[in-house]
């Protein structure tokens, strides 16, 4: 597999995997998010759809920065560990309705991702960088995800 491939793949993936769980997880979801009560800090529901593919082409990208240096990294367990818990938060807020559980998912996810930026960090400065964003948004979602909680028990 040639250079572009592969980071096309490792830029791809986790959008296509974000939007194929959207899809599946989110199909009713603005329906619902309209009927939920929300905190006066959350965002449009538009911002959504243009801030997630950007944030999992910006982690596909440090993925792709630290499996060509160190394809053995502990990084890249953490990468696929705070990947799968992001696309199953999905599910347990919007298809189950579980948001008390999706906060506590959401703890785990958090702490997922701050070993990535470490483990990412420590192989490529660039890469661990590049998940601060990531990380900033979802240390915001996860403020919203608990007012949305605390608002519509």
């Amino acid at each position: 597999m040639n250079k572009a491939t592969r980071f096309l793949l490792h830029v791809g993936l986790p959008v296509a995997g974000g939007s194929l769980v959207g899809y599946l997880a989110n199909r009713n979801a603005k329906k619902q998010y309209t009927k939920l009560k929300t905190p006066t800090f959350a965002p449009p529901k538009e911002t959504f759809p243009i801030v997630w593919p950007l944030l999992y082409s910006t982690m596909g990208y440090a993925h792709y920065r630290v499996v060509k240096t160190d394809t053995n990294s502990e990084g890249i367990a953490w990468y696929y560990v705070q990947l799968t818990l992001n696309y199953v938060w999905s599910f347990l807020f919007f298809k189950w309705q579980l948001r008390g559980l999706a906060l506590i998912e959401m703890s785990f996810l958090l702490v997922a991702i701050l070993m990535t930026m470490q483990t990412f960090y420590r192989v490529d400065t660039m890469a661990g960088a590049l998940l601060i964003p990531y990380f900033l948004w979802t240390s915001f979602a996860f403020a919203l995800n608990f007012e949305t909680w605390r608002l519509n028990r």
